[in-house]
């Protein structure tokens, strides 16, 4: 086996003579795509942008899709369209990125943190549950990795409560909860095209809904305020400018053209890494739930349980990486980033809003299991995950090489 690699031992995969698949993959038909805007000289939201929304609401079965310049800025529309207001409160995971907390601060809403299952990294139900209050508009389950959330319990919350549901769904192009894709579960979820993602365009996003009033005031949100029967320069609402150009939808509709494949090749290979990886000490996988028919994989994660090994999950991925597997650490909880541990937070409007009509202080906010999560879980990016299937047995064997020597 040798010495670790971080030690001047040799590494299980050499890189420079064994890389990785790289990430974007592309070809013929985005090349084609994008010389048939080019020659055409429209290039402003035509008949590609539409082409593309169609064929990816058709593709996670929803009934309307609206795209716009990023994953962020489709969060935004989905909180306006669902008629979230100043001093509502939404409830969302700390396990996440920092959009989802930050769209709902800039459509003058407020955050309300709820704990995560441990075991899928996903908001719990349970404790979603726990923090509604009278204020409460809104939950926003994040799909993390792309395993879909446990949406059946988060439909019947938000029916108990008459809250809107808003699919964080941008690590789950592919993914589906008993037979139906993710963003087509709630009232409507948005989706990142950003370079990481596994369908990108460099930048981009998409809303989709099955419900046309939901798609129709994001169109008009993301177009200027514009409505779809009235003249160019008739504004009916407070807009902005969200408008994908025809470039990337040429781009995007190439990267769907294989987006199933791919999803399905990410399925086989985790498949193989939850097996090899299942009886390794210290290393917990992510489970299977049988209603989830089909998962994306933006992330393959299992929780490195640092006390069984004698060092801590940042040494582990330092090791990892020398040995030639990309890993890297997993998200810090949200609420532990400055933007809400400092006291600039109160300027905010929503939270010195007097229609809010109480405080809130996340500095006192801590949810157990996020703050396992954050020093516990290990990533894999969902382009390794694209290699032939043999080649995870260099996954599983960089483990196993630490393992033996802690």
């Amino acid at each position: 086996m040798g010495g670790l690699a971080i030690d001047g031992g040799r590494p299980v995969r050499d890189v420079s003579q064994k890389p990785w698949p790289a990430w974007p993959i592309f070809g013929e038909p985005e090349k084609s795509n994008l010389l048939e805007v080019f020659e055409s000289g429209h290039w402003f939201y035509g008949k590609k942008v539409k082409e593309f929304e169609e064929k990816f609401a058709t593709f996670q079965g929803a009934n309307f899709g609206v795209s716009c310049t990023n994953g962020t800025a489709a969060l935004e529309m989905a909180l306006y369209a669902c008629g979230i207001k100043a001093g509502d409160e939404v409830i969302i995971p700390p396990y996440s990125f920092i959009a989802t907390a930050s769209a709902v601060l800039r459509m003058n809403g407020v955050p309300i943190f709820a704990d995560i299952n441990l075991e899928t990294c996903n908001l719990d139900p349970e404790d979603t549950e726990r923090k509604i209050t009278e204020r409460t508009r809104a939950i926003i389950p994040v799909h993390v990795g792309g395993l879909p959330a446990d949406m059946d319990a988060f439909k019947l919350i938000a029916q108990k409560y008459r809250l809107k549901l808003i699919e964080d769904a941008c690590h789950s192009w592919g993914s589906q909860w008993k037979g139906k894709g993710t963003g087509a579960l709630g009232d409507c979820g948005a989706f990142s095209f950003q370079m990481s993602k596994n369908i990108t365009s460099g930048e981009g996003g998409i809303l989709l809904t099955e419900q046309e009033e939901i798609a129709d005031i994001a169109r008009s949100f993301s177009n200027c305020g514009r409505s779809k029967t009235g003249q160019w320069y008739q504004h009916v609402l407070a807009g902005t400018n969200l408008r994908l150009t025809e470039l990337q939808a040429a781009i995007l509709l190439g990267q769907l053209s294989r987006l199933k494949e791919q999803t399905e090749h990410r399925e086989k290979t985790a498949r193989i890494l939850d097996e090899a990886l299942k009886n390794v000490p210290g290393i917990e996988t992510i489970p299977s739930d049988e209603r989830v028919t089909r998962r994306s994989y933006h992330l393959y994660i299992f929780r490195f349980i640092g006390e069984d090994w004698k060092i801590s999950r940042d040494r582990f991925v330092e090791l990892l990486n020398a040995e030639g597997i990309p890993a890297s650490a997993g998200y810090p909880p949200l609420y532990r980033n400055p933007l809400f541990q400092e006291k600039s937070l109160t300027a905010v409007c929503s939270l010195s809003c007097p229609r809010y009509g109480r405080t809130i202080n996340y500095t006192n906010v801590f949810c157990s299991q996020a703050e396992k999560a954050s020093w516990q879980t290990v990533w894999l990016p969902h382009w390794l995950l694209l290699a032939p299937v043999e080649e995870m047995a260099d996954v599983v064997e960089a483990i196993r090489k630490i393992r033996a020597f802690f």
